[in-house]
């Protein structure tokens, strides 16, 4: 058996940053996973500052995360109701050069496969009006083709527009225009807020095929020269579609030394840790069971309703692993049938409606009780060696990336 790769611990982003910088020195990419409110966006603003410091206050990341999209705000026309247009900051320099780099018929070229509405950039405004083809029913005829105009598109949408001009932008730097000579590094941070796994699947292959191009990028001499790429997200999919995809060998095309990591803040707040994640993309599961049974420990910790979804998103996984559709399978190892009804009746209702981790609330005593009952049973069915990212109690075996049932179910 290999031994388990080295947890590092960093005190703060600025350390944290340095570090991702000095692993780019020998690798092309870094990936990382971490969950929500881990400080993902914070660091790539670290990381991005870390160059500022290095280069006299000059940025040489260009980057992609919460800012970026709040870049973009919209025109809703209150008084009119009728002309809504998404407005762009012209300050930002995330827009330096944008006249010039006729972005539209890329911006198009990724568009069409993720959504089937229009755009139109007004760059003397600095506005971007939407629209989109319709087919209204007509009785006894055809239906009619129609062209809504000025149209207010959804979340969803909007994020996809605006990663498709990123990813535009991404293009040019890598084409070597002028506005982005001073770029040596792409940090994306979490590209795919609002889309479906469809969509993350599309958007995890064309960002990968892109990054395959920074790797291997060569100056107007012939010389290599690579942009260097952090990459970090929360959604397992995603994350597992670009390490496959990067992973895999293509013929014709050069390897791509990258580096995965597992970015953890172990007690919300404070020092962080990484974690090499070779073997393992989805790790990150079986690492927030030990984030669970702190979580449930009596005297040190605090159950909110949310754990709840996290439980039952975990057993979920075992029962994938070993080949089963749902959760059943880990409830069937439960020797008690009241038990297993019970727990059946619980993870199904307090596992969705208003028990969402955007609105946190603390658990009732009996609802407490019963975590730990639904938690002790399976993590005494199903032995986990768990990961050393988390002080676990030592009453309870610390969990790895492999589950073995103790009993035959």
């Amino acid at each position: 058996m290999s031994s388990r790769p080295k947890i590092n611990k960093y005190a703060n982003l600025r350390t944290l940053a340095r570090k991702l910088r000095d692993d780019l020195g020998g690798a092309e990419l870094i990936f990382m996973y971490a969950y929500n409110r881990t400080g993902k966006t914070r660091l790539s603003m670290e990381f991005k500052d870390e160059g500022k410091r290095k280069n006299s206050g000059a940025s040489d990341t260009l980057y992609f995360n919460a800012f970026t999209e709040d870049l973009f705000t919209w025109d809703n026309d209150l008084d009119g109701d009728a002309v809504r247009r998404l407005q762009l900051n012209p300050n930002s320099s995330f827009f330096d050069g944008l006249k010039n780099l006729a972005l539209d018929e890329t911006i198009a070229g990724y568009l069409d496969r993720y959504a089937d509405f229009d755009f139109d950039i007004d760059y003397t405004n600095w506005k971007i009006s939407f629209s989109k083809e319709i087919f209204r029913e007509r009785r006894g005829a055809e239906p009619e083709r129609i062209i809504e105009t000025n149209i207010k598109i959804s979340r969803g949408e909007q994020n996809l527009f605006i990663w498709c001009l990123f990813m535009a932008i991404c293009e040019r730097m890598l084409d070597g225009h002028d506005s982005y000579q001073s770029k040596k590094y792409l940090y994306i941070d979490d590209p795919i807020s609002s889309l479906d796994d469809n969509n993350a699947i599309a958007v995890a292959c064309d960002l990968a095929q892109l990054l395959r191009r920074a790797a291997s990028r060569r100056d107007q001499n012939g010389a290599p020269a690579p942009i260097k790429v952090v990459f970090s997200t929360h959604h397992a999919l995603f994350f597992n579609v670009m390490c496959n995809e990067i992973g895999r060998a293509k013929e014709g095309e050069p390897k791509v030394t990258h580096k995965r990591y597992f970015l953890h803040r172990p007690n919300g707040e404070g020092a962080y840790t990484l974690r090499a994640t070779e073997d393992t993309p989805f790790f990150h599961h079986v690492a927030s069971l030990a984030e669970l049974q702190l979580a449930a420990a009596p005297s040190t910790g605090k159950l909110y309703t949310f754990h709840f979804n996290a439980l039952r998103s975990i057993m979920e996984k075992t029962a994938s692993f070993f080949g089963h559709a749902d959760i059943s399978f880990c409830l069937k190892a439960l020797n008690n049938e009241d038990d297993r009804a019970l727990y059946n009746r619980s993870l199904n209702l307090l596992s969705h409606g208003k028990y969402a981790i955007h609105e946190p609330t603390e658990m009732g005593e009996d609802n407490k009780a019963l975590f730990r009952r639904i938690l002790e049973d399976f993590v005494t069915k199903f032995q986990f060696d768990l990961p050393e990212i988390l002080e676990a109690p030592t009453t309870t075996p610390l969990p790895a990336a492999a589950v073995t049932p103790a009993t035959t179910p």
